[in-house]
């Protein structure tokens, strides 16, 4: 899959596509470079007892990201402390191939909400390269405990307004 032109589709996420999606953030590499994960991201059935009660909440709006006929990813708007907020997890393999910004700009067209954030590692570089490729602008930071490295780091905190 060298090719950026290919089509990539949203559909909204079902419980069937639950055991792919899990089994893309058991990677080490994107776990790291994610940061902020869940305290037992290795945990499959609370894996899909938290992620079925999304799928059911009527303030978030998860899909999930089709190459061709294979599941790539995930994108969802989530709301947190007041703020609606963006987050993605692409599979290692669409890595660096424009998956997660065809995403995103075509999840921004479903998504009417605005502002939106999206918060991200400052060491992700890969995704801050999204989220501005994407008319997000930085707006600040802030520290976290971040599960996935066990301690406290700087996130970037990014902003799209339109």
């Amino acid at each position: 899959m060298k090719d950026r032109n290919y089509k990539i589709e949203l559909r909204p996420t079902t419980v069937d596509d639950l055991g792919t999606l899990f089994q893309f953030q058991l990677d080490a590499e994107a776990n790291h470079l994610a940061a902020f994960t869940s305290k037992d991201a290795a945990n499959k059935d609370a894996y899909l007892v938290k992620y079925t009660r999304l799928l059911n909440d009527p303030t978030v709006n998860n899909q999930t990201i089709i190459v061709g006929t294979v599941i790539a990813g995930s994108i969802a708007k989530f709301i947190m402390e007041g703020n609606t907020e963006i987050t993605y997890w692409i599979d290692k393999e669409f890595w660096g191939k424009g998956v997660a910004t065809k995403a995103l700009k075509e999840f921004l067209t479903l998504e009417p909400t605005r502002p939106i954030f999206g918060r991200v590692a400052f060491d992700n570089f890969g995704s801050q390269k999204v989220l501005e490729n994407c008319g997000f602008l930085r707006i600040g930071t802030d520290k976290g405990f971040a599960n996935a490295r066990q301690m406290e780091i700087e996130e970037f905190i990014y902003r799209l307004d339109a």
